[in-house]
């Protein structure tokens, strides 16, 4: 049998196009060898649900254009990618992803979780912090309960909640108990809660911002190393106008958008079928052309996002076959594509330069 050669795979691999890098599989550089009719790919983002159909789509295409059959595995390897200047990588966290709204009540702590977990069940490694000092709202979600512990003294041992790590002030104060602190505080208590964790080795590590643009998202802007920020909104004018505010904010600290999500996008009878924008029609679509920035997606109101999530198991692991559940998956691959267009951060790289006297 003929044997493949790297040349006309990367031609077969030239006319398909990744949905979540936008870019052709072959401009992506997936392509990580090929031994006789053996070809490996791959992937710069998290894979295991697409790793199947993909390789059957590339053996397909193999055939259709060089007549030859290909035995065509895929797996994924996240790096590290570059974020604001001046600001320190942190130790075995490859990536984090700020999630932000400019208003309290789009539902951006349940998208947070979902797409935390939507994350883990592709392959990664996934952490999330609840930065809202104020109002934490993931031990809930992720249904944890206790206090973090430590080994050393020094970091506490992050929870655990469906397969993803967590840390919170909810996990450190009684679930009743008024935050009364002023913004010295909480932001001393954000620093501490992201520095003090042993988070250990995460490919994500997702931030759930507490509404608005104040202290709390300032300092993260300057003083955490974010690849990116995530902004959700609903489709009315109100929640746009200061969804904007949240987006302008992280481009003048230098941080990327990765794109805009829409929740609350339209509501479902369950009755009936009919689909009714009850909060407006296309506002984050429209948003997102506007400011040259990539619409994710929407999600719709439905009731089981909020009662799973209150339930402390959100869509993503409650029905992990459900329509909800696929649209936060593609949510989720769409936002680590964009972290993986990224430029690469090679700081790690470079070997330390002692200068001794003699």
């Amino acid at each position: 049998m003929a044997e493949l050669t790297r040349e006309q795979v990367e031609q077969s691999l030239q006319a398909m196009e990744d949905p979540y890098l936008g870019k052709t599989l072959a401009k992506a550089g997936v392509l990580k060898s090929v031994e006789g009719n053996q070809v490996k790919l791959e992937l710069p983002y998290p894979s295991a649900g697409v790793a199947i159909s993909l390789s059957q789509d590339v053996a397909r295409q193999i055939q259709n254009d060089h007549g030859l059959q290909a035995d065509v595995s895929v797996s994924h390897r996240i790096v590290t990618h570059q974020v604001q200047r001046g600001v320190k990588l942190m130790e075995g966290v490859r990536n984090i992803i700020a999630v932000a709204s400019g208003k309290g009540g789009v539902g951006k702590s349940t998208t947070s979780v979902n797409l935390a977990l939507a994350l883990a069940k592709e392959g990664a490694r996934v952490g999330i912090l609840d930065a809202d000092i104020y109002g934490p709202s993931q031990p809930r979600m992720l249904g944890i309960s206790g206090k973090p512990t430590s080994k050393d003294g020094k970091k506490m041992e992050p929870m655990e909640g469906h397969g993803i790590k967590a840390m919170s002030i909810g996990f450190l104060i009684d679930e009743e108990t008024p935050m009364v602190w002023r913004g010295p505080m909480v932001m001393q208590a954000l620093e501490q809660l992201l520095s003090d964790t042993r988070w250990g080795e995460l490919d994500y590590l997702v931030i759930d911002l507490p509404p608005g643009t104040g202290d709390t998202q300032l300092t993260l802007a300057q003083k955490v190393p974010v690849s990116g920020a995530v902004i959700v909104t609903t489709p009315q004018d109100i929640a746009l106008l200061d969804a904007r505010k949240g987006l302008k904010m992280f481009e003048k600290v230098g941080v990327p958008i990765l794109g805009i999500i829409e929740n609350m996008s339209f509501y479902i009878c369950p009755k009936c079928g009919n689909e009714d924008d009850i909060f407006g029609h296309g506002g984050g679509a429209s948003m997102a052309e506007q400011d040259g920035v990539e619409f994710l997606g929407a999600i719709p109101l439905d009731r089981s996002i909020r009662s799973e999530a209150d339930n402390g198991a959100p869509t993503v692991v409650a029905q992990p076959d459900s329509r909800l559940a696929k649209i936060y998956i593609e949510l989720a691959l769409h936002v680590a594509g964009r972290v993986a267009n990224q430029a690469v951060d090679h700081s790690h790289k470079f070997p330390n330069i002692v200068v001794q006297n003699r």
